[in-house]
């Protein structure tokens, strides 16, 4: 158990310490990343104004038959991809990317790709 919340904790100091220096703004939003044993869930932030623009996750309708598992690759690369298209359709498409303090590796690195490749610039 004290393994588990040291490891939330130094997470949560990880993620403070890249918002001091990231700041999604109207022109370049923020894409924010939070991920959960079961889940991956992304949102595009403008703090300027303090609202979330787009948002997508592994629990969207869009993808609920498209993967087979919330907590997966395949299934991070997919809600990359849909968030990238909601930016798309919406007019955005540099971002700011905030991984949430999460290492660079696995889902999260998959969820970057797959937004990559549908057409988002970070």
């Amino acid at each position: 158990m004290l393994l588990k919340e040291s490891k939330n904790i130094s997470r949560l100091r990880r993620h403070t310490r890249v918002r001091k220096k990231i700041q999604g703004t109207a022109q370049r939003p923020r894409l924010n990343v939070y991920r959960s044993l079961n889940h991956i869930y992304v949102q595009v932030i403008d703090d300027a104004a303090g609202e979330t623009l787009v948002s997508a996750s592994t629990l969207d309708p869009a993808l609920k038959g498209a993967i087979k598992g919330g907590g997966s690759i395949e299934g991070a690369r997919a809600v990359g991809e849909l968030a990238a298209k909601k930016c798309l359709e919406k007019g955005i498409e540099n971002v700011v990317f905030d991984r949430g303090g999460y290492l660079y590796h696995g889902r999260v690195k998959a969820l970057a790709e797959g937004a990559r490749e549908a057409g988002l610039k970070f």
